[in-house]
């Protein structure tokens, strides 16, 4: 099982009950209709990059989905969520590449969106002894309201097998 093609997508919940933050953060980002298995941090050779709407074309209601997800969750009223997921790209298309996932608490989806890319590029440059072709991130941010409800961010890359 080696996914052909990825895409990356993120949401935002809110919702009185922690668990339906993440159900409605999951609905915004399109794959609520799917059951998410989370993986580590693997591009696979020869995936090819595409729109979230080309992406969910691939995928069926029901599916067992494997995707790279950062997650945070807050109900502390002004609390700023990030998260993000960053991709290293190898510089041969044969070769694999890198998907990190980062979250923090009052950090900018800009800052999350460049740490998320720093650690792919470390983690593809480690293993390849060279810089990957390119990086780039996914990132999403959020304050939670003063209601108290429950708030969660997310940033995911979705395989299609």
């Amino acid at each position: 099982m080696i996914p052909r093609k990825v895409f990356f997508t993120s949401g935002v919940g809110i919702h009185p009950e922690h668990l339906e933050s993440f159900e409605v953060a999951l609905r915004d980002a399109g794959i609520e209709k799917f059951n998410l298995v989370t993986v580590s941090s693997i591009l696979p050779p020869n995936c090819e990059i595409v729109s979230r709407e080309d992406g969910l074309k691939e995928l069926s209601p029901g599916e067992i989905v494997f995707c790279v997800m950062s997650r945070v969750s807050s109900n502390e009223p002004g609390r700023l969520l990030s998260a993000s997921v960053g991709c290293a790209l190898p510089q041969k298309i044969n070769t694999h590449g890198y998907i990190s996932e980062y979250h923090a608490y009052e950090e900018t989806a800009q800052d999350v969106g460049d740490h998320a890319e720093k650690l792919a590029r470390s983690m593809y440059s480690t293993w390849a002894n060279e810089a990957p072709l390119r990086t780039l991130s996914f990132p999403r941010s959020y304050s939670v309201g003063e209601s108290g409800d429950w708030m969660t961010v997310i940033s995911a890359a979705v395989f299609a097998i």
